[in-house]
């Protein structure tokens, strides 16, 4: 903004330099052809003042006004061709601007234009490309993580289930064989018993709650809805959550998406030592916006940068679907992830 003010600026004083300097011209030129010297310039006046210094005077305002007003001018249309560029940082593709004139700032905003035009049709067909993708990974992604959960839950049944049954059984039994006042001894086998109960109703949720990594023929909203839910029963951490009633999406835009929240609750869950954890799912102004705030311990997103993996992953994920993250935490007062999608027009897609 400094550097777009001293520009209005150096334009104003150029036109009154201009001004100035023709008027100055043209009194020279004047003297010239009337053989007229300074002091006779000087004596000549008008209602009482001198012409020339007047002239010089009324020149110079002139040129001061000429020059604010073309600097002012041509300040407004840089400010909105620098908002533009914001806006098209932040991911608002869809904006565009209005015509600036047939000189050359009309020019580069005509290229502006266009360029977001093209990035848009690239953002649209970079998704076509990964949902065309997630469809054909689906039925083998689906058999391999069926099977594979399928083993591991049985394993989990067949063998720690089983063994955590046994304790307990062995546990109680040798809790009716202590007298009631044996002390000590029947205390610590009723806290083994009830250790070993616990530990069989954690195997239990684990087991109820073995789930696929993506979606499994659910959209994004149910999905996030299911996931927060299974969250909250198995962790003191109180999660609050509000998702929008979203617009059919892409497959590997939804995918992406629930991937990111995962990712991102993970690290919360991980490293944040949070109370409270908020995720907010928003559609709106042809984008979708998914954001997690937590209150924990916070971070140096600078120093997080390379070695977080979760934060890459993340960035990964959005590029992979066009989308930007915003990373803002500060130590002890938490952090907050936001994620903008573009959301691409059926017929652009096409295009």
């Amino acid at each position: 903004m400094n550097r777009l003010i001293n520009m209005q600026w150096r334009l104003t004083l150029f036109g009154a330099a201009v001004a100035a300097g023709a008027a100055a011209l043209a009194l020279v030129i004047v003297a010239g052809a009337f053989e007229l010297d300074l002091p006779t310039l000087l004596a000549v006046r008008w209602l009482g003042t001198p012409v020339l210094p007047l002239s010089l005077g009324a020149a110079l305002a002139l040129g001061l006004l000429a020059g604010y007003w073309i600097g002012n001018r041509t300040k407004r249309r840089l400010e909105r061709i620098i908002a533009a560029i914001l806006q098209f940082e932040r991911g608002h593709l869809s904006h565009r601007l209005p015509p600036l004139g047939e000189d050359e700032i009309g020019l580069v905003a005509t290229h502006l234009n266009e360029m977001a035009r093209r990035v848009e049709r690239q953002v649209a067909s970079l998704q076509r490309l990964t949902a065309q993708q997630a469809g054909w990974q689906e039925q083998v992604r689906r058999a391999a993580v069926a099977e594979e959960r399928q083993r591991l839950a049985r394993e989990l049944h067949d063998s720690v289930s089983q063994q955590l049954f046994a304790i307990s059984m062995l546990t109680s039994a040798a809790v009716e064989q202590v007298p009631d006042d044996g002390g000590p001894l029947r205390r610590q086998l009723k806290a083994v018993e009830e250790m070993a109960a616990r530990a069989q109703d954690e195997m239990r949720a684990l087991l109820l709650h073995l789930r696929p990594a993506v979606l499994e023929g659910k959209g994004l909203k149910e999905g996030l809805d299911d996931l927060l839910r299974a969250l909250q029963e198995r962790q003191s951490l109180q999660i609050r959550w509000a998702v929008d009633d979203l617009p059919p999406l892409p497959k590997g835009i939804e995918d992406h998406l629930f991937r990111i929240a995962q990712e991102g609750l993970s690290n919360v869950l991980r490293h944040a030592r949070a109370r409270t954890v908020t995720l907010r799912v928003h559609a709106g102004d042809r984008q979708i916006r998914l954001k997690i705030v937590d209150d924990g311990v916070g971070f140096v997103p600078e120093e997080a940068k390379g070695s977080s993996y979760g934060l890459q992953s993340i960035h990964e994920r959005a590029s992979e679907i066009g989308g930007a993250v915003e990373v803002v935490s500060v130590p002890g007062r938490g952090t907050q992830l936001t994620v903008t999608v573009p959301i691409v027009d059926q017929g652009e897609r096409a295009e």
